[in-house]
């Protein structure tokens, strides 16, 4: 491969005595003349290389036929109106309904579609008052995390003058009147060079209907905590404000409350350690809800009566199991919880004092979601998907107990053509760990599948069995797509999570190196057949695991990943990973990420082939990460594979991507491995 020219300056930084070079630094400008320049010759080099692979077309074109059916999104009722997303096959973005009754056709709320001619506005977030006449919803453009909100009359499908900027990582939390809404917001950047820049001192303010957001009340802010973040929300009954504030990815927070009852009144601090998680469920009155993590790892559902609010009073109402409590909801006055058992969901329903009452039967072994509504509403709605069955919609009866099947798509394959898989590996420490394994029906275990193994590990996500089209399309092909679900995710609780994070780190390269040694060692595959991906922190997993272990695999195909560890926290809100990753800036956990950092951890050598992919919008992970890596590993490479990095225009770190760019990144990845594999 000839690769663009990435020049090496002489920059050297010394971090804790240590001397550590970084001669790409100058890619950290994403908007200099020069930095554009190296962006568009390496997707020169990219799109030719891709462009030349015979499958290419025929991949694009089976995505684009599989994509092209009805996806429906969970419905919620707020007031006498229903509201759900439906995407009719390859609209860019999926459109926002409403409709009386279920059975009647829906009218269009709101259509992203409508917005830019290429699809790139999406819906980023909503919420209706109670009485279902008001929606507040934001819009993020390209991909960005920042959100513009606007507030529509939901009869009429217009919008109010309300405008409100400069959101990130905010919802809208209405009044019972829908006199106005909560939210958290930033001051405005002073240029557009500083909307890229570490974000701190968030606000939490209330907006007025009518009014200028110049008018907005200041709430609460601390601006002796710059890294706090609020999440506001009002008690069905309109009694209480609460507000859950974080201060960064751990699942740790403190919770805030305040009075809406007595004007003016201040939040009063209900919790303050962040000591563990605390989910807001419900109320009676003064008897609050929460789901916690706390003395649980996995999980239970506590009492706090706010009359007697010291810890020694809580009431612990579900208590912790072996499996992993994923959500809980109060419907029907129960409490309905879904667990992981081992990576895919159970669902139970209790009463509120704790006596368990029965199990809902699922249809299969999956994933579900939804569940939402009012605490006296009986009927409710969730979504059900595996690795074979595309997202089906249901409706939940909680006085009869029935449930019904409200949308399912069709698709053009048939799931009995394929099977999955769940077995148990040990990874070098001998723990045990999960993972999925999906193909068609009838392969041969003869060492010679083109294989992907995907993985995440970090920040308590878990991976659960979902449906996907790419995976299909995929294994269409004749490949096996495998899924591990390492430590430092959720699939076992915070203990199985804190296993992954900092100092604990090297366990999730360690699972994620066992698992492609025992897909091996199993005959699945090869290294020449075998191809390994994840974006984000998968693409920071897949990318130090690949340092680590370039004789492993036969390709890499990191996507909008962490991979300079050392300077990940000095860029818009990357500080907030320091709770998965450690501080960079703290002597100890320097070590640690110096030592597994993929941009510092390269050296000449024999890699696998690699895609590196990213996208000039992304202001959570910036590419420059991937900028950075991918001119120091084509500097690197010493064999004959292609070292490419395919670099998205008006797009971001993926929510909201339209449907086109979406079916375009899957070709070009499965079109990557179809030339490299072996």
């Amino acid at each position: 491969m000839r690769y663009p020219t990435s020049k090496k300056s002489d920059v050297v930084e010394e971090l804790h005595g240590v001397k550590v070079p970084d001669p790409y630094r100058w890619l950290e400008d994403l908007d200099s003349e020069e930095t554009r320049k190296w962006i568009e010759e390496q997707n020169k080099v990219t799109f030719e290389f891709l462009e030349k692979i015979p499958q290419r077309e025929k991949i694009r074109e089976r995505l684009t036929q599989l994509w092209d059916y009805e996806k429906f999104g969970v419905p919620h009722r707020e007031g006498k109106r229903y509201f759900f997303s439906k995407n009719d096959g390859l609209q860019n973005q999926s459109v926002l309904y409403t409709v009386d009754s279920l059975n009647d056709p829906p009218r269009v709320l709101l259509d992203p579609n409508q917005l830019s001619s290429d699809g790139t506005i999406a819906l980023a977030g909503y919420s209706i008052t109670d009485d279902g006449n008001l929606m507040a919803y934001g819009l993020s453009a390209s991909g960005s995390d920042w959100m513009e909100w606007k507030v529509r009359d939901v009869a009429t499908g217009k919008d109010l003058p309300d405008v409100l900027k400069w959101i990130k990582f905010s919802s809208a939390a209405w009044t019972k009147d829908g006199s106005g809404f909560f939210y958290s917001r930033y001051l405005e950047p002073a240029n557009v060079e500083a909307m890229d820049e570490t974000l701190y001192f968030q606000k939490l303010y209330f907006h007025r209907m009518g009014t200028a957001q110049a008018d907005d009340q200041l709430i609460y802010e601390r601006p002796d905590h710059r890294e706090w973040h609020f999440y506001p929300s009002v008690t069905e009954d309109g009694h209480y404000l609460i507000v859950t504030i974080s201060r960064g990815t751990d699942p740790r927070y403190a919770i805030y409350y305040r009075d809406l009852q007595i004007p003016d009144s201040k939040l009063t601090e209900l919790i303050a350690d962040f000591d563990a998680e605390y989910s807001f469920l419900g109320n009676d009155d003064h008897r609050f809800w929460f789901k916690t993590n706390l003395n649980a790892p996995r999980g239970r559902v506590i009492e706090i009566d706010l009359q007697n609010a010291d810890r020694k009073f809580w009431k612990e109402i579900i208590p912790q199991t072996a499996d992993t409590m994923e959500s809980a909801s109060i419907l029907n006055r129960q409490i309905v919880v879904t667990y992981l058992k081992d990576a895919h969901a159970a669902v139970k329903i209790f009463g509120l004092t704790g006596t368990f009452s029965y199990e809902l039967q699922l249809p299969g072994t999956g994933t579900v979601g939804g569940f939402s509504g009012k605490q006296n509403d009986t009927e409710t709605y969730f979504a059900f998907t595996s690795f074979a069955t595309p997202t089906q919609i249901y409706g939940y009866d909680l006085l009869n107990k029935k449930c019904s099947l409200l949308w399912a798509p069709k698709l053009n394959f048939n799931p009995d053509d394929y099977e999955t898989t769940q077995v148990f590996y040990k990874s070098q420490d001998g723990t045990q760990v999960p993972m999925f394994i999906n193909h068609k029906k009838g392969i041969e275990r003869n060492g010679l599948n083109k294989t992907y193994l995907y993985g995440y590990g970090g920040f308590n996500i878990s991976l659960t069995p979902a449906f996907s089209l790419a995976a299909l399309v995929w294994m269409e092909l004749g490949g096996v797509y495998a899924v591990a679900n390492l430590r430092g995710g959720g699939e076992y609780g915070e203990e199985w999570h804190c296993a992954g994070t900092v100092q604990n780190k090297q366990n999730v390269f360690d699972d994620f190196i066992a698992a492609a040694q025992w897909l091996i060692q199993n005959d699945y595959t090869r290294t020449e057949s075998l191809a390994i991906g994840g974006g984000s922190n998968g693409g920071l997993l897949v990318a130090a695991t690949m340092v680590q272990r370039p004789d492993l695999f036969g390709a890499v195909m990191p996507s909008v990943g962490v991979l300079d560890m050392l300077r990940f926290h000095k860029f818009t809100i990357g500080w907030a990973w320091i709770d998965d990753y450690g501080n960079p800036d703290n002597p100890e956990h320097f070590e640690v990420l110096y030592k597994y950092s993929p941009l510092h951890n390269l050296k000449p050598a024999k890699y696998p082939a690699v895609l590196l992919s990213t996208a000039d919008h992304d202001d959570r992970v910036v590419p420059l990460h991937s900028f950075k890596f991918a001119a120091a590993l084509q500097d690197a490479q010493r064999g004959h594979p292609p070292v490419l990095i395919r670099i998205d225009v008006k797009a971001g770190h993926g929510v909201g991507k339209p449907t086109s760019k979406l079916i375009d990144e899957i070709t070009d990845k499965w079109a990557f491995l179809i030339a490299n594999l072996r």
